[in-house]
């Protein structure tokens, strides 16, 4: 599983960003949704940037923001690429990667085959799809820690590249690996201490565990 890509998410002081890069990972996400335990603002996104340089490329994550909120992420992040975590529609999507220029991913909350299937309607439109977990009606969007039936995947073809979130932690992203196939993880409340505290250690073992399989 060495070419799996991996993505802590949730990165918001540069210790975390320091543990990302060391441990090998190859994108870190930067949160800018307020009611998240995981938002920062644009003075840390700049200080984060500066700090990770070239050295990981940063995904900003987004809730349906509008543009001026998006744009100010992406100046003082330096992000490489959107992460949409809301209810953007695919015309939404595509208007955002034309707007600023960078790859789009689109967050997919899966709790049916259908849902899976609804991944389809973002060919062209986005650039990825990250198949997450749904969470109930008036929580966060993501980063609870919580998982979907991962056979879903088993036999996912679709057109769009993809990856997987929700609910993967360095004792389970193997076999979340060998089940789905998935040539992406994507880690928040996984390698955590707390809400919203990255763990060093955590995530040096959560990479770990990718790369060796």
């Amino acid at each position: 599983m060495g070419n799996v890509k991996i993505k802590i998410c949730g990165i918001s002081d540069g210790t975390a960003m320091d543990a990302a890069i060391d441990a090998g990972a190859d994108y870190a996400g930067l949160v800018f949704y307020p009611p998240s335990p995981r938002h920062i603002g644009s003075n840390d996104a700049a200080l984060l940037a500066e700090r990770s340089a070239r050295r990981i490329a940063r995904v900003g994550l987004f809730v349906d923001a509008d543009d001026t909120q998006i744009g100010d992420a992406v100046a003082a992040g330096r992000l490489d690429a959107l992460q949409l975590h809301g209810s953007e529609t695919p015309g939404r999507a595509a208007d955002l990667r034309a707007r600023f220029g960078l790859p789009v991913w689109k967050a997919i909350a899966v709790s049916s085959a259908s849902d899976v299937e609804r991944a389809e309607q973002y060919a062209g439109a986005a650039d990825l799809v990250l198949f997450d977990a749904r969470t109930p009606k008036g929580t966060l969007p993501g980063g609870m820690g919580l998982s979907f039936d991962w056979s879903l995947l088993r036999h996912y073809r679709g057109s769009l590249p993809w990856g997987l979130a929700g609910g993967i932690a360095p004792a389970n992203v193997a076999h979340a690996i060998a089940q789905t196939g998935a040539p992406l993880v994507d880690v928040s409340s996984g390698v955590e201490s707390a809400s919203g505290v990255k763990d060093p250690a955590r995530i040096k073992a959560f990479v770990s565990a990718v790369r060796k399989g």
